[in-house]
């Protein structure tokens, strides 16, 4: 039985062009070869260039499908009939980034939501960046629609995240603010920057550029405490993990 694993990231194809050590870490971890992945681009609306430029980046290294959920796609990988199914068989699945109330609205309309859950628990790697990070935890911060507020993900992960840690202070500052009002612990993440998860326990933190990494934030004492935490730089010579 393989264990339920999350990389929430926040560098990737569609963040790094020319620099393909965090795609390419999260292809490992299937054990694989040649992975079967799926990407799911609903926090974009299905944005046809973001689909296209999924094909160009992993179609040489993978066997690749998509799911759109706002567009009628035939043919050229898109999941048509018994998505469940499909999503089960996969090695790894790759959630973009968005609008993460966007996304998870039409995934819990779909019932996506709880696919995904059962594909987790089968061992089905899955990951994402932005708000294809966020989705996975019990809570998060979201600016995409406006000013920084909370939102409630998946759950799948009993933390809270905030994406874009070193590149959105306002985001970062608010997130403390939520965290000091009650918001369950979690992590602030910087682009390029990952958190690996083995069923519900942060495992690894990895990076695609030296200079990335991720904080711990809680509330020690009655005040908001960020706990640098050790990235490894992708860069560098890794050894292989145990599926």
């Amino acid at each position: 039985m393989r264990v339920p694993q999350i990389v929430a990231f926040g560098g990737g194809f569609s963040m790094e062009a020319g620099n393909p050590v965090m795609d390419d870490h999260v292809l490992r971890l299937t054990g694989k070869p040649r992975p079967k992945v799926c990407f799911i681009p609903t926090a974009s609306g299905d944005a046809d260039h973001y689909v296209v430029r999924f094909y160009r980046t992993f179609a040489p290294k993978a066997d690749v499908s998509h799911v759109s959920l706002f567009r009628r796609d035939t043919g050229g990988g898109a999941v048509e009939g018994d998505l469940e199914t499909h999503l089960l068989q996969q090695d790894l699945i790759y959630v973009g980034g968005g609008s993460v109330l966007s996304l998870l609205g039409a995934w819990r309309a779909h019932r996506l939501d709880t696919i995904l859950e059962r594909c987790w628990l089968g061992g089905v790697v899955l990951c994402g960046l932005s708000a294809g990070s966020l989705c996975w935890f019990q809570e998060a911060v979201t600016a995409f629609h406006g000013p920084p507020e909370p939102v409630r993900g998946l759950g799948l992960l009993p933390h809270s995240n905030c994406v874009h840690y070193d590149k959105e202070p306002e985001r970062r500052e608010e997130f403390k603010a939520f965290i000091a009002d009650g918001m369950t612990a979690g992590y602030g993440v910087d682009d390029g920057a990952a958190l690996h998860f083995r069923g519900t326990e942060l495992f690894d933190v990895v990076s695609s550029k030296p200079s990335a990494g991720a904080h711990r934030v809680q509330l020690v004492d009655g005040q908001v405490v960020e706990t640098p935490l050790s990235a490894r730089y992708l860069g560098m010579a890794a050894p292989a993990l145990a599926a």
